[in-house]
């Protein structure tokens, strides 16, 4: 449209200029042709300046519009092409932050789901760890209760055969002597139900540690189903087992109090045995239930020699013998346990403070 503009501004020019010039050559033509048919008559053609002055200006103007119009055109044209080109761009821009976007906003959804698959199976293996510790203090609680039971079974028992000595006794000293007796037992029996109470103690204490691991297990990945299965059905055949030996040595121990009573020469003897024996099968299990088990374990035995503070903190683990494997993770899991309960009797203490144990899974 500028274009036309411009081209029509230029012919109106030309035309104005040939007009110009056409005029003054008819002009100065007639002038000749009256010379011609008049003989010696000689007229004069008058060309007004002003006019012409006029004619020139118009035309000057004409020119001037015209290249102000063809400016003006250009400019336009040019502020049109930096529009369009601005415009190219931004939409160029545009399309390419699209793309952007959508290519971040695919990323950000795999890693959201990627993250909530890891969470959930990090809740799942916690929510089991939990379920095996509150398992581990129910044990715990119920051999405490046994252990009670037990005591006060073994309380009335010497109450009744402390009457029986009392009324065979017939010199006074005698019966003080076996009052004296009375009450040490009754003391160890109070002693053993404070220890159990101790151990039951312990056993909740795992409990919350093993609930503190649950928030740090967030962080871990979680052991296959079918391993936790073996894990759990070999942890409760041993817990079977470990409760048949501390029934059995709990016989023992109580065998030898009633022994003590009779015979206190080589009764005293037993007695720190069974008790070393006692505690022993109370340390196993400690391990076992800190011990990372793994298949490969199965049918293998570790023994260790492990030194003790007089108030049960671990000194030293050393081990002994056995399968490499299976060492490595014991001693562990006596690191894990830290410290071990010890008896009030310093003669029972003293061979608990090193003592060898032999571990299985």
């Amino acid at each position: 449209m500028k274009n036309n503009n411009y081209t029509g501004s230029t012919l109106i020019s030309l035309f104005l200029h040939a007009l110009l010039i056409g005029l003054l050559l008819w002009g100065a033509d007639f002038t000749m042709h009256k010379s011609e048919t008049g003989g010696n008559t000689i007229q004069a053609v008058v060309v007004d300046p002003a006019m012409i002055n006029q004619q020139a200006k118009q035309i000057r103007e004409q020119r001037e519009a015209a290249k102000r119009a063809e400016q003006e055109r250009k400019k336009r044209l040019e502020q049109q092409t930096e529009a369009l080109e601005k415009q190219r761009k931004a939409e160029a821009e545009r399309v390419r932050q699209l793309k952007a976007d959508k290519l971040k906003a695919e990323k950000e959804a795999r890693e959201a789901e990627e993250q909530r698959k890891l969470v959930a199976e990090q809740q799942k293996q916690a929510a089991e760890e939990k379920r095996k510790a509150e398992e581990a203090a129910k044990v715990a609680k119920a051999q405490a209760a046994k252990a009670e039971v037990e005591r006060k079974a073994k309380q009335e028992a010497a109450e009744k055969a402390e009457q029986v000595r009392q009324q065979k006794l017939a010199e006074q000293r005698k019966a003080e002597e076996a009052s004296r007796k009375a009450e040490q037992e009754r003391q160890k029996q109070i002693a053993a139900k404070k220890k159990a109470e101790e151990e039951a103690a312990k056993a909740e204490a795992k409990r919350k540690e093993a609930e503190a691991k649950r928030l740090e297990a967030e962080r871990k990945a979680a052991e296959a189903k079918k391993k936790a299965e073996a894990e759990a059905k070999r942890k409760a055949a041993e817990a079977k087992k470990l409760e048949q030996q501390k029934e059995t040595a709990l016989n023992d121990v109580f065998a030898g109090l009633e022994a003590e009573s009779e015979q206190r020469g080589g009764a005293k003897g037993k007695h720190i045995e069974s008790e070393k024996q006692h505690y022993s099968l109370i340390y196993k299990q400690m391990i076992q239930q800190n011990l990372l088990v793994d298949q490969s374990f199965k049918g293998k035995v570790c023994k260790l020699n492990i030194r003790l503070s007089p108030d049960g903190l671990v000194l030293d683990v050393q081990q002994r013998s056995g399968d490499s494997a299976l060492c490595r993770a014991a001693k562990s899991a006596v690191v894990k346990v830290s410290q071990f309960p010890m008896p009030d009797d310093p003669s029972i203490a003293k061979e608990l403070r090193n003592i060898d144990l032999d571990v299985t899974p």
